[in-house]
């Protein structure tokens, strides 16, 4: 079995992860490689032997009159088809809340097709009326779907 390691991102990974993300375009909202660069910040991804087999990225979300209860968004978060189950994904989303945990977030939450996954983390669904700060910032300039209420995406949550 081939061993990966997690890194945070570089700018000399920005075309890597831009295409990783376009390759996985059904699954992940799309992203410029200009928000890719702008972004790079807030991505980690997953290695195998030099090979990119998974990304993930993070959104601060402030709450209106209370900077305390912001909370924090998994993004892009995409692992290789051919390394799926074997704890990449859960590693990456583990170190996206284990960065965030110094801003002392109120909660993580996930818009995602994958609820059996982030429910094995600890994750719960909620009604997207909890995460109008992640539609309002996100999802109101969604190319994908015109109406964020009725994109097949579920909202989930997970307290920090």
């Amino acid at each position: 079995m081939q061993s990966f390691s997690v890194r945070p991102a570089t700018l000399d990974d920005a075309e890597r992860l831009f295409a990783f993300i376009h390759l996985n375009r059904d699954q992940l909202v799309p992203r410029s490689l200009g928000n890719v660069v702008e972004t790079i910040d807030r991505f980690f991804l997953a290695e195998s032997e030099g090979e990119m087999v998974g990304c993930v990225a993070y959104q601060i979300h402030p709450e209106l009159g209370d900077a305390k209860a912001a909370s924090v968004e998994v993004q892009s978060l995409a692992v290789k088809s051919a390394f799926r189950r074997r704890g990449i994904g859960r590693l990456l989303v583990e170190t996206v809340i284990g960065r965030v945990k110094a801003f002392c977030p109120k909660d993580v939450v996930a818009l995602t097709f994958a609820p059996g996954f982030f429910g094995s983390l600890g994750f719960v669904e909620v009604p997207k009326t909890k995460v109008m700060h992640k539609l309002y910032t996100g999802c109101i300039n969604c190319a994908k779907h015109t109406n964020p209420f009725t994109c097949p995406e579920i909202a989930m949550m997970r307290s920090i």
